[in-house]
């Protein structure tokens, strides 16, 4: 079995589970590890769908669970996760958890082109079954996009540089490996005094365009809380800036009954306060969390609540 430390795992599933006869969602189902868990709280009466677009992840998941009979996995995207939930007869859950991000098998699994340490073909497809890869955006796209995705999606400052060496050395012949990719970008950007290696950034962006990571975040958060049953939760784990963000802007703007301007003195926008926010400050891994496993110190953890 292919090693698996799921990140925050006691805290997530404490946090989602509040009635073990619920149905419930894990929307990243991965290699299984947040799924056991669920289902070491639930009772016989519970109820378990499990979501993953990853097929490799899903064969080795399953493994994990053998003999529990109370779980449906899913191969989809977790952005459909209303068609998923339809197809199944469910109308109302009682919690769904988000485990956003690259998996440790994506990244450990030399030939999947997710690492910029690893030579491997330019891929960093979480769905194999999906046509665009890594290879197509770094030599297909325009210039000017690849410096707008390097700097939006990797919060790169030297986005115009890198994108600008890529399209001039993709003249002669075009990049297919990922060694390759990361050795253009060191020769062009000086290393971050961070420590960590001067693709990180790029390398990240790109997995993210391929994926459509951040559309289908937005797309998924919004249609799990038309599914949430009064008193249901929202548990989401990022791991940088931009997916944490848009969690955070999501149950902020559902957490409001009122959007109106501060100067009209009576409510014209009709919106209602639909979450509660349980986490105030989002959830951190432990120093001991942190040294078991290195991938989980940029963790967080946010829960909301259907009111």
């Amino acid at each position: 079995m292919f090693e698996h430390i799921p990140v925050l795992l006691e805290e997530s599933v404490s946090f989602l589970i509040t009635n073990p006869d619920g149905i419930y969602v894990d929307a990243t189902f991965g290699l299984g590890g947040h799924s056991k868990r669920i289902l070491e709280k639930l009772s016989n009466k519970g109820f378990l769908v499990a979501i993953d677009k990853d097929l490799e992840a899903i064969e080795l998941g399953k493994r994990r669970l053998e003999g529990y009979k109370n779980i449906k996995i899913v191969h989809s995207s977790f952005s459909k996760v209303d068609e998923v939930l339809e197809s199944l007869g469910i109308e109302k859950i009682d919690g769904i958890l988000f485990d956003f991000g690259v998996s440790s098998l994506q990244l450990d699994k030399q030939e999947r082109g997710f690492s910029y340490s690893k030579e491997a073909f330019l891929d960093m497809r979480m769905d194999t079954t999906s046509k665009l890869t890594a290879y197509d955006v770094i030599n297909f796209y325009s210039q000017e996009d690849l410096e707008r995705i390097i700097r939006e999606y990797g919060e790169e400052r030297f986005a115009r540089r890198i994108a600008k060496a890529i399209v001039e050395r993709r003249r002669n012949k075009p990049i297919e490996t990922t060694t390759e990719l990361s050795s253009l970008i060191s020769s062009v950007v000086p290393k971050p005094k961070d420590g960590s290696h001067p693709a990180q950034r790029t390398f990240q962006a790109i997995r993210i365009e391929v994926n459509r990571e951040l559309d289908e975040i937005k797309i998924a958060l919004e249609k799990s809380l038309r599914f949430l049953k009064s008193g249901g939760r929202i548990c989401a784990i990022s791991f940088h800036s931009l997916e944490d963000r848009i969690v955070k802007e999501f149950f902020k703007f559902h957490s409001l009954e009122c959007i109106c301007p501060k100067d009209i003195p009576v409510c014209r926008c009709g919106k209602k306060k639909e979450l509660e926010i349980i986490t105030k400050k989002p959830i951190v891994p432990s120093k001991e969390e942190i040294e078991r496993n290195k991938r989980s110190h940029s963790a967080k953890l946010r829960v909301a609540q259907k009111v």
